[in-house]
């Protein structure tokens, strides 16, 4: 039996580089693998946290990194969703360690998370990604790809 894998894009396409997210579940193919559901969560936390409560074994965020290195870059990194964080939940905003925690307080448990991210060069205001991070999407999404049937599979990533 294959494990049960939710890919989560989110992130708000009126902020430029912020909508990275839904821009790389976008390009995912629509046909659902067994065991994975891919959404395209926008800025709707709320949606996600009740969604972590059905028993995924394990997420996969798609985000926009905050620029703290090169615009474009891919990374892969492991979030740590019980660190006990209890940012406050704003149904209207995205924020991973208040969606957490939010999850947590409604008695459910945050399964294991990949972060699939990517470097912004622009959050201003618009709606469009700037050319370094447009052109991080495909490989972003080849990513999310492999690292979801590895889980699928039990894998570790």
């Amino acid at each position: 039996m294959s494990a049960r894998v939710l890919v989560a894009g989110i992130g708000n396409i009126f902020l430029g580089d912020d909508g990275f997210g839904p821009e790389v579940v976008g390009r995912l193919p629509t046909a659902s693998e067994e065991n994975q559901r891919i959404v395209d969560y926008g800025i709707r936390g709320l949606h996600l946290a009740y969604d972590l409560l059905d028993g995924w074994d394990a997420v996969v965020l798609v985000d926009a990194l905050p620029n703290t290195g090169a615009p474009g870059r891919v990374q892969i990194l492991r979030a740590e969703p019980e660190s006990g964080a209890t940012t406050a939940m704003d149904a209207h905003a995205m924020n991973p360690e208040a969606v957490f925690a939010a999850v947590r307080a409604l008695g459910g448990v945050v399964p294991p998370t990949v972060v699939v991210g990517c470097q912004v060069d622009s959050v201003a205001e618009g709606i469009g990604l700037s050319p370094v991070v447009a052109a991080a999407v495909e490989p972003a999404a080849a990513e999310v790809t492999r690292i979801a049937a590895q889980l699928r599979a039990g894998q570790e990533v």
